[in-house]
């Protein structure tokens, strides 16, 4: 297992996992991660997470996340996803966010690593990470759990997945209010 997983593991930051194992040779993961832990209201049990990286999907190898993609309800909450697994970050990684209460786009560089940083308002993580892949949600479905983020990974190294360039703190002048619409009973 990777270090990163096991760190994930012996922290119990997973969150719902719907898949954790080896995509050809590399660690996968899809599910959300604890940022911030729910308080703990009895020895047995705890509050959901305060702050969590929703939607997620990773992959990691022996020592680094290689690549991960995730819904953040805030671009505030960077700053604890950024310091709770910042050992795990490389400047060759592929880091791409989307944001709830972001008004704009943008690539920046924080403690020398680089993500890219988008408007989430009403689709999902996945739709938009397909899209961006330009990858067809029917052909994905004939793979594999694995085979689906494997899929993926290959098709971003191939795109340029960069938006206009911004220092972190332009991006956090962006920040506004959250427009993602919620979906359900009216």
């Amino acid at each position: 297992m990777s270090k990163v997983m096991e760190y994930i593991k012996e922290n119990e930051l997973a969150w719902q996992p719907s898949f954790n194992g080896e995509v050809d040779g590399l660690h996968g993961y899809r599910g959300a991660l604890i940022v911030e832990e729910g308080k703990q209201i009895s020895p047995d049990r705890k509050l959901p997470p305060k702050i969590q990286a929703k939607q997620v999907v990773m992959i990691s190898d022996d020592s680094t996340i290689k690549f991960i993609t995730c819904e953040l309800d805030s671009f505030n909450d960077f700053k604890p996803l950024f310091e709770k697994y910042k050992e795990y970050f490389t400047t060759e990684g592929l880091y791409i966010l989307y944001v709830t209460d972001l008004d704009g786009n943008g690539t920046f560089t924080y403690e020398g690593i680089e993500f890219t940083a988008f408007m989430l308002d009403e689709s999902s993580v996945w739709n938009e990470i397909l899209e961006l892949a330009d990858l067809e949600k029917g052909d994905m479905k004939k793979l594999s759990p694995a085979e689906k983020i494997e899929k993926l990974y290959e098709e971003l190294l191939d795109n340029d997945v960069k938006e206009a360039s911004k220092t972190y703190e332009e991006m956090c002048e962006l920040i506004g209010e959250s427009s993602k619409q919620l979906m359900g009973a009216v």
